[in-house]
């Protein structure tokens, strides 16, 4: 599993770290952990339907945040649970860019098995690191 939850982080959130030997496969990690932390089975939502999106920041770090928080304005505005299919990171001088191809379906409750109800990504603790060669994440999400 590329990423754990971690207990001992925040009380009144969701912590976890992540995990990935690429910038792509952190950031689908990820992805999924956020995924995770709202359904019960994240691998019966269904791959219905397609969303691209593009990102840039500065820091990868807060690309990182922002492609989460893009998740979670997803779900609450369109209704729509996600896996992060193709992830595409780029860097240059001006900093990251990000094209992600997101497949799911609208939310389903008695299908989907809710779990928790994130609200947003904080940026308490929020860390992307590259030890020995992998990369590794810490996220806590507000719920």
């Amino acid at each position: 599993m590329p990423y754990r939850f971690l207990e001992d982080i925040a009380t009144a959130d969701v912590a976890f770290e992540a995990r990935g030997e690429t910038r792509e496969e952190l950031f689908a990690a990820c992805a999924t952990a956020l995924l995770a932390t709202m359904v019960n089975e994240p691998d019966l939502v269904e791959r219905r339907r397609e969303v691209a999106i593009s990102l840039e920041h500065a820091e990868l770090d807060l690309l990182l945040h922002s492609f989460l928080a893009e998740l979670v304005f997803l779900k609450d505005a369109r209704r729509l649970l996600l896996h992060a299919d193709t992830v595409r990171i780029g860097n240059d001088a001006t900093g990251f860019q990000l094209e992600a191809l997101l497949r799911g379906e609208e939310i389903a409750p008695r299908r989907h098995g809710l779990l928790a109800d994130v609200k947003a990504v904080t940026l308490h603790r929020l860390s992307v690191v590259c030890d020995a060669g992998a990369w590794r994440a810490t996220v806590v999400l507000d719920i």
